[in-house]
């Protein structure tokens, strides 16, 4: 029988890490989003994020164990100079807009310039339609949005934080496709690029250290 110290290192356990950053307009349900993908429940009286938040969840994507270390930004014009710095080296990006309002929307193109100058130039995104939810208040359609990330390169979902709809997938989705470049050889974890980090590595405020143990300290 494993020990009550070895299970709780075995659930800890994670072969990559991965850093995401969930950006887009104030009021897109950012937070919610990333409160449900967590607690898998809807954060009521939800308020804007001031700054950043953050987040931690360890998923199972291909056969592999990868630790989401997500920050999640302020979307107010006033935060920028602050969550740009938490940019630096994200290897997947939620890019967030409510289909209730235009625009939300309509900013997208710069949510998405910024990730990709300030993030990474290989950096995984996928476009999220938020509040699913509220069909009959939609501004933006399914198709348009869809076309729109097929021309820009990127993949497109939709989701409701409130129900959970999708929630899980575009997580999982985008995790997925950061695993893909590792496994195909686009992308060599052992770098110590940051953004990414193999299980073998542990992370602190300052960057990555070698660790014989398969944690993170976040």
């Amino acid at each position: 029988m494993f020990s009550r110290m070895a299970v709780e290192k075995e659930k800890d356990h994670f072969d990559y890490l991965f850093k995401f950053i969930i950006i887009g307009d104030a009021a897109a349900g950012k937070s919610c989003l990333l409160h449900h993908f967590i607690e898998n429940k809807f954060k009521k009286g939800s308020s804007h994020t001031i700054g950043v938040e953050f987040g931690s969840k360890i998923i199972s994507v291909g056969g592999r164990n990868i630790k989401l270390q997500i920050w999640d930004t302020a979307g107010q014009e006033r935060y920028r100079s602050v969550t740009r710095s938490y940019y630096r080296g994200a290897a997947g990006s939620l890019i967030v807009y409510d289909i209730t309002n235009r625009e939300s929307y309509n900013h997208l193109i710069t949510w998405l310039a910024d990730a990709r100058t300030l993030a990474r130039a290989d950096i995984s995104i996928i476009a999220v339609g938020n509040k699913c939810d509220l069909k009959d208040k939609r501004a933006v359609t399914f198709l348009e949005a869809s076309r729109w990330a097929q021309e820009n390169d990127i993949n497109f979902l939709e989701t409701s934080a409130l129900t959970g709809e999708g929630v899980e997938e575009v997580f999982i989705r985008v995790a997925r496709m950061i695993l893909n470049k590792i496994e195909d050889g686009l992308i060599d974890p052992n770098t110590m690029v940051s953004g990414i980090h193999t299980g073998t590595q542990r992370v602190t405020d300052g960057g990555s250290e070698s660790a014989a143990s398969k944690t993170c300290s976040c």
